[in-house]
């Protein structure tokens, strides 16, 4: 079974996460979208509110899982049984940093990467953008899931 890695923080999903999730699904036999648990970043949403979120946009694919990991990427592959990792890459400063990454990975577990460029539509997208824009009253319904949308909205009410 050909079995990829989409790993990141989805904090939160974004149509560009899902474009790579869903183009990733037609390559493989399997994609498990690994969420990072991350104790020394405070995310907005917490690990299990994205995990439900990205369950819920994904549930379309039938061969897509999310699951949480936290510690060593090549680890959690390994655990589930996946040699590839996906990556999707926005500019040139993605590639500098996810290079090196990937050769990281490669060398610590024979883990190959393979990059694939963002549709040009979401190009410029990134969760912090979303969340910035969101914060302000800004339209973000082009960029997110109408379900991640509202939950943003919940979450960044200033009303009790």
């Amino acid at each position: 079974m050909r079995r990829a890695v989409c790993p990141g923080s989805f904090d939160p999903v974004t149509n560009g996460h899902l474009d790579i999730i869903g183009r990733a699904s037609r390559l493989f036999d399997e994609v498990i979208v690994g969420v990072l648990v991350n104790q020394s970043k405070q995310g907005l949403f917490t690990v299990e509110e994205r995990i439900d979120m990205l369950r819920e946009v994904t549930s379309s694919y039938d061969n897509v899982r999310v699951e949480s990991f936290r510690g060593l990427l090549v680890d959690f592959c390994r655990a589930q049984q996946a040699s590839v990792l996906i990556k999707g890459l926005r500019a040139v400063s993605d590639f500098d940093y996810e290079l090196q990454m990937a050769q990281m990975n490669i060398g610590l577990a024979g883990v190959e990467t393979l990059f694939m460029p963002t549709n040009p539509l979401y190009s410029f997208l990134s969760s912090s953008l979303v969340k910035d824009v969101a914060k302000w009253g800004g339209d973000i319904s082009a960029h997110v899931p109408d379900t991640v949308r509202a939950q943003l909205a919940a979450r960044l009410d200033p009303t009790p």
